[in-house]
């Protein structure tokens, strides 16, 4: 049954959603940090995730993205700045996790940039985009119109944040607000719908997976 999301028009006079605040998102700087970050983020067995690149302009450049990878958790967000060399194995140890569940939105083109620059290939991934095609949603479906299908709430875009330079070794308020939410929001979709592991998309996913929790949110809403 083809179903159809919310118009720009009628998103635009939902309420908005209200997502993680700075003191929740955390950039680790030192090896210690990313250190404990890891850990947090592999206890939790299931996070929202996203990428972030300084945007290409001119015709043929090539993208030296991702600069930034996030990793949401109910309550709070990990940012890792690519910059941090010393954050790359916890990194790659986070992306190759296949127990590790990586949720987000239009993951396919994250998961090029992260080969390209990391060599490594992601595992435990369900893009959010493919659960809502196999809905009916006919259309591509982001974090903005997942939001607003689920939640009836107004996720906030800034064409200025998202194309900001995100390669900038200090990440303003907005861009850190914006980045976290983004990966924050998409793991609060997968909550409401209150999915069994089985029968999620997940790429690059081993048949024996225990401990992750899909029920921790008091929403449960079908599609």
């Amino acid at each position: 049954m083809k179903k159809s999301a919310p118009c720009k028009a009628e998103i635009a006079l939902m309420e908005p959603f209200v997502g993680l605040t700075l003191e929740r998102i955390h950039v680790p700087q030192s090896r210690e940090e990313f250190a404990s970050a890891t850990a947090e983020i592999k206890a939790a067995g299931m996070v929202g995730f996203d990428t972030e690149s300084r945007p290409t302009f001119a015709v043929g450049e090539v993208s030296e993205g991702p600069h930034l990878v996030q990793f949401a958790l109910p309550d709070r967000a990990y940012l890792f700045q690519l910059y941090h060399t010393a954050g790359h194995p916890f990194l790659i140890e986070l992306l190759r996790s296949e127990q590790l569940i990586k949720v987000g939105f239009g993951l396919r083109s994250d998961g090029g940039h992260i080969r390209a620059k990391l060599g490594v290939e992601p595992g435990g991934v369900v893009d959010l985009n493919t659960l809502f095609h196999m809905e009916g949603y006919q259309k591509e479906v982001g974090v903005r119109t997942a939001v607003a299908v689920v939640f009836r709430q107004r996720f906030a875009k800034s064409r200025h944040v998202t194309t900001s330079n995100w390669s900038q070794h200090q990440l303003t308020p907005q861009q850190l607000l914006y980045a976290a939410n983004d990966a924050w929001a998409a793991l609060k979709v997968l909550q409401a719908l209150d999915r069994p592991l089985g029968n999620l998309p997940v790429m690059g996913l081993t048949p024996k997976l225990t401990g992750v929790d899909l029920n921790r949110s008091s929403h449960t809403l079908n599609l």
